[in-house]
């Protein structure tokens, strides 16, 4: 891992667009095909794919929901100013890594092509395993004894999902949080999980796989709708994250 910290500090510094980026770059070189051949079979590997990526998401929701996190570094660059070992973090390490693995496992099961499985998986994995040596190399100097202990009780990747009741107990899930922090992030990930599932047929039917006009709009207009007003109601400071952490005792941490 201490050989990666060089390009995790690198890649720390545009980890927002790696994920959108391993997307493109993989469907650049993927033609997807039917699971097996089977145009049924493919619908089922859709839908396991837009459940694996919902999942992502869901992770990702949970862990700005029950603990406040600082997710962007200082200049970019990897910041902390407490080391957060509550909420998610207390079950995984890397709770918001995961979620983003979880998307990029969902988009290549709705795609379904040998080109996308082989550059999008180790990519991501490639990238994600950097930026987090980058990290851990930051906490374990700032924090020394107090991080080797948070890593000797949880893991790096593999949540303790036993262990989420505990973790979240006295806790209180912060909506208004979530929606000021990950609002973005969850209207592009929705549209990008519909157009990838209309794309994989169309990409192997042709036009005949093009959804109505108007079971688009039907998608399309409340979605947008929703996210200009939360957009607004952030812009306008009526939808704003308040000072306090949802546990005074425990404070932020990069991810």
């Amino acid at each position: 891992m201490r050989r990666l910290v060089p390009l995790g500090q690198f890649l720390f510094r545009f980890r927002g667009w790696i994920f959108p980026a391993i997307v493109v770059l993989a469907l650049v070189f993927s033609r997807p095909r039917h699971f097996l051949g089977d145009s049924a079979l493919d619908d089922w590997m859709d839908a396991l794919g837009v459940f694996v990526a919902l999942s992502g998401l869901a992770v990702r929701a949970v862990t700005i929901g029950y603990e406040y996190i600082v997710r962007g570094g200082r200049n970019r660059m990897v910041y902390a100013d407490d080391l957060v070992q509550g909420g998610v973090y207390a079950l995984t390490r890397n709770p918001m890594y995961v979620g983003n693995g979880l998307l990029i496992v969902g988009c290549a099961l709705i795609i379904n092509a040998p080109a996308f499985y082989l550059i999008a998986l180790p990519l991501t994995l490639l990238a994600y395993a950097a930026i987090i040596a980058a990290e851990e190399a930051y906490l374990r100097a700032k924090f020394g004894a107090q991080f080797d202990a948070y890593c000797a009780r949880v893991n790096r990747i593999v949540p303790r999902v036993a262990g989420f009741p505990k973790a979240i107990e006295g806790m209180t899930f912060n909506w208004q949080r979530l929606l000021v922090k990950e609002y973005n992030t969850l209207f592009w990930a929705a549209v990008q999980i519909a157009v990838l599932c209309y794309l994989d047929d169309y990409l192997i039917v042709g036009d005949a796989a093009l959804p109505a006009l108007q079971l688009t709009l039907l998608f399309l207009v409340p979605w947008v709708a929703l996210y200009l007003i939360v957009w607004g109601l952030k812009k306008s400071g009526r939808l704003h994250v308040a000072a306090a952490p949802t546990r005074p005792s425990e404070a932020n941490r990069t991810s």
